[in-house]
């Protein structure tokens, strides 16, 4: 059966073929925006507390545009996992791995799929980056492609921006087809 949901792309691990692409930009374009129109802003006439008013006021604006980013992306990754024909929901047969920084500043972390059904299935999983807080900041989806029956495959998560501080990682929804 093809989803309509993830595309898939890949590589193999121990043997078992695992393919994934995550998608879904989460704000760091509005991020780079808003901090630029900032700077812009500041004149030489303003005093400093008026250019700490600005800056507060759009560092506001900014976190407001990126909590409705990941919510958009959180909205988009439930509608795909959602046009999946014949999914069945197996969070549980799901998990990730420690979060790794690499040097882009991108977090990654290992997607573990263990297809506990009696034939060859693929799974499409979204992930969940949160800070320190519980605050998701970044939301993908992952792919693992053609699972044999009683076996695990892995996929590697990664976010889609630069994220700092503590990041936890969180399988928010598994689908098995």
């Amino acid at each position: 059966m093809t989803p309509r949901g993830p595309a898939a792309g890949g590589h193999r691990t121990g043997g078992t073929s695992a393919r994934h692409r995550t998608r879904w930009a989460t704000g760091g374009a509005a991020l780079v925006l808003g901090l630029s129109g900032v700077l812009a802003g500041c004149s030489g006439n303003d005093t400093p507390s008026d250019t700490a008013s600005k800056a507060e006021s759009a560092v506001g604006s900014i976190a407001s545009e990126a909590s409705e980013a990941v919510e958009s992306a959180t909205a988009e990754a439930q509608r795909r996992l959602d046009d999946i024909q014949g999914g069945i929901d197996v969070k549980a047969d799901v998990k990730t791995g420690p979060p790794v920084t690499g040097s882009d500043g991108r977090v990654r972390t290992e997607v573990t799929a263990r297809n506990t059904d009696d034939s060859t299935r693929s799974f499409a999983v979204q992930v969940d980056f949160r800070d320190a807080s519980g605050q998701t900041v970044d939301t993908v989806i992952v792919t693992v492609d053609h699972v044999q029956a009683g076996h695990a495959a892995t996929a590697t998560a990664r976010s889609t921006h630069d994220l700092s501080g503590e990041v936890r990682t969180e399988v928010a929804r598994a689908v098995r087809y």
